[in-house]
């Protein structure tokens, strides 16, 4: 006898069975292999899906309570973007007269993860919207009076969105930025500042260097912070009105920049450690900023 199943089943007047065909019971039923028929999945069965085209540049999305419905509450966002919300959040919304006259699209949670990137902490809510421009240099440094910031080359959107906040907190006017080295007002940044680029002008200039010059020419005084400077920030700052400088934590401040800068000053520090976050040294330098603009 034929060891080969194959011949045997024809022998027997089978036919093989090849692949993955079904095969059918005594009883009619099918089982096993493919199946021709498929039940049709009901809405049950199936993962929601965001629509096509969603996964969009983060840089398009503000994200989080505090973010969006700061967005929502600037003037200037009025009868722009698409606000994304989930049931709960949506009623929240209407209850409070907090989307100010925006249309809220209700989904569920999985939905709104699958349209903004991966780890997106949105707490219920997304906001689809152009991010903002900024303002023109003069509009927050005339006239010549307190405390602005000045960022150069700071990539990273935590770090600028905490220093936006910072600056926010201890009342800056306002914060510039090199248009081509700084990260979009949105995303990422947006979140970390708690809604503060909804509310702190940002002037974003083609160049630093002269920004300075035309900062001087205003009536203004730019410190910038170099941890290699002999000077300390206490002795360095005074009542005039203030630039603070702020350079990125690998490189500082470029060579021309420092250079338009009144003085360069470090923040001391007798506990040995090398340096701080550039956020963490900005809070600190807006404080002891805004104490001496007191006296």
């Amino acid at each position: 006898m034929s060891r080969n199943p194959e011949r045997n089943d024809r022998k027997a007047g089978k036919k093989p069975v090849f692949g993955n065909k079904a095969q059918t019971a005594p009883d009619g039923s099918r089982k096993g292999g493919w199946n021709p028929n498929p039940p049709a999945k009901t809405f049950a069965d199936s993962t929601p899906r965001a629509p096509r085209g969603a996964k969009s540049d983060p840089d398009a999305f503000v994200w989080g309570r505090h973010p969006v419905l700061a967005a929502l509450a600037n003037p200037a966002r009025k009868g722009m973007g698409r606000l994304l919300a989930t049931e709960d959040r949506a009623a929240e919304l209407e209850r409070d007269k907090l989307n100010h006259g925006h249309k809220i699209e209700v989904m569920d949670a999985l939905s709104l993860d699958r349209m903004l990137p991966a780890g997106a902490v949105h707490q219920g809510l997304a906001f689809k919207v152009t991010p903002l421009e900024g303002v023109p240099l003069d509009d927050i440094a005339d006239p010549a009076e307190g405390i602005i910031v000045m960022l150069d080359q700071l990539t990273d959107p935590q770090n600028v969105g905490a220093i936006f906040r910072s600056a926010l907190a201890f009342g800056a006017r306002g914060i510039i930025v090199q248009d081509r080295h700084s990260p979009a007002l949105a995303g990422a940044l947006a979140k970390a500042s708690v809604g503060a680029t909804e509310k702190l002008p940002c002037a974003r200039v083609t160049n630093l260097s002269r920004a300075l010059e035309r900062l001087a020419d205003l009536g203004w005084r730019a410190v910038g912070l170099d941890g290699e400077s002999e000077e300390t920030l206490e002795a360095a700052l005074d009542s005039r009105p203030t630039v603070l400088v702020m350079g990125s934590e690998g490189d500082g401040i470029r060579r021309l920049v420092a250079e338009h800068c009144d003085v360069l000053a470090k923040i001391p520090m007798p506990g040995g450690f090398e340096s701080l976050n550039v956020s963490n040294a900005a809070a600190v330098a807006l404080y002891v900023a805004t104490q001496k603009q007191a006296k």
